[in-house]
């Protein structure tokens, strides 16, 4: 009795074995660690780094924030700026040294002799304007680069969906058939 309880146990569980499936060695397998909603976790002090880095070295944090296409308009913006500056300068010392050699009684050589003190006053100031405003502009290039890569980090956290929408239109009065500009701004639940 004992022996055919334990073939019969036996012969119930081998066949058990054919239950089980093979694997497919065409099927698809599916990536389950990705998904279509994943929730990104972005920094909350990304702003503020991306503009210290901006700060410390013009265009690092546009590359912080992986806006690599920005980094050239950084550089072009303040190095022309900086070259305009020091073309001035130089040029308002060469009429600044003029002007001191007339002064001086001296005579002036070269491409400023034919020109008269008032001349030289006057280019001086033209020179001495416009190096002021090219180091404001690399100023205001500097500051600007500052924030837009600090702004540019906070709109990374802002989530724009298709369900706000902004849109300006024209409309034709009915009354006296002049135009009416107006602004729609629709939120779509």
């Amino acid at each position: 009795m004992k022996n055919i309880l334990f073939i019969f146990i036996f012969l119930i569980t081998s066949a058990s074995f054919a239950q089980e499936k093979e694997n497919d060695s065409l099927q698809l397998t599916m990536n389950t660690d990705v998904t279509l909603n994943k929730h990104v976790h972005q920094d909350p002090l990304a702003p503020s780094k991306a503009a210290f880095y901006s700060a410390v070295l013009p265009g690092l944090g546009q590359a912080y924030n992986k806006k690599y296409w920005k980094i050239p308009i950084v550089y072009a913006a303040i190095g022309t700026s900086l070259y305009y500056y020091s073309w001035n300068n130089k040029k308002y010392h060469e009429y600044r040294d003029a002007y001191k050699t007339l002064l001086a009684g001296g005579t002036v050589t070269g491409e400023l002799a034919d020109i008269g003190e008032d001349r030289l006053i006057r280019a001086q100031k033209f020179h001495q304007k416009n190096r002021d405003l090219s180091m404001l502009l690399a100023l205001g290039f500097y500051v600007l680069n500052i924030v837009e890569a600090n702004v540019n980090a906070h709109l990374m956290q802002f989530n724009v969906s298709d369900n706000l929408s902004l849109r300006p239109q024209l409309q034709q009065n009915q009354i006296d058939y002049k135009h009416n500009m107006g602004l729609t701004l629709s939120y779509q639940f």
